[in-house]
């Protein structure tokens, strides 16, 4: 056992889905996971489709509950067991510690993409012209056209969408950073941006935990690799 204190630390955590228009049916997700993540590492959740890994992202940003279980996060010095706060405590671990980009593009309609990015990076800390010019700067690395940044992600395509995504992820300096198969969409040289910015956000102390489906980003990002099959029930649905 490392002396360093691990930026995310699960212990014993299980989950079971039940479904209330089937009868009350309940379907485990995962039972038993243990892990850690330490500053300045990335560690990647390994595993067939359905063995939990995108729902054990989401117990640890709070979307989620988890049945049994402890799922801590060090939040400012302080270590927050997440399976436990209340929601009060659980949006503050977000606004100062952990970062999550998800499958998915959420915005507000109509704002445009280089103010989605520079929203983001004010909240993190900077100042609106650092965030303009931090929002620029990974739009421009991650190959969405100049003309397109004043327009509203709604209009673009569904890999131009998730590299506006990746680009709000990273906008931020977060000491935690959660990836949910931010690759998945990108072509070859897209996935290659994004290795970079693992790294770099590597170098700067965060702990990143994410799902990768490309087995070759996966080797290139992987300091740890958890197989989430180990801890999941056959037939269960991420």
């Amino acid at each position: 056992m490392t002396a360093e204190t691990p930026m995310i630390e699960l212990r014993d955590v299980s989950k079971t889905f039940t479904l209330h228009t089937q009868g009350g049916t309940r379907i485990p997700v995962v039972t038993h996971v243990s892990f850690q993540v330490l500053p300045g590492s990335c560690t990647v959740l390994d595993g067939s489709s359905g063995a939990g890994k995108s729902s054990l992202l989401k117990m640890i940003f709070g979307s989620y509950r988890c049945d049994h279980g402890a799922i801590w996060i060090k939040d400012r010095g302080e270590r927050v067991d997440i399976a436990t706060a209340d929601p009060r405590r659980i949006l503050q671990v977000r606004a100062n510690t952990l970062g999550y980009v998800s499958q998915f593009l959420r915005v507000i309609p109509r704002v445009g993409a280089l103010d989605i990015v520079a929203a983001t990076a004010r909240e993190g800390g900077l100042t609106a012209d650092a965030s303009k010019a931090r929002a620029a700067e990974l739009l421009s690395r991650l190959n969405i056209p100049e003309r397109l940044w004043s327009l509203p992600p709604a209009t673009f395509s569904g890999g131009e969408q998730q590299r506006v995504n990746i680009a709000r992820g990273f906008a931020a300096y977060r000491p935690i950073l959660l990836l949910d198969e931010p690759t998945a969409s990108l072509d070859a040289a897209n996935a290659a941006v994004v290795v970079e910015l693992v790294a770099e956000t590597k170098a700067r102390g965060s702990a990143i935990l994410g799902v990768f489906h490309d087995a070759a980003v996966r080797r290139q990002v992987a300091d740890h690799i958890v197989d989430v099959t180990t801890f999941s029930t056959a037939g269960a649905h991420a």
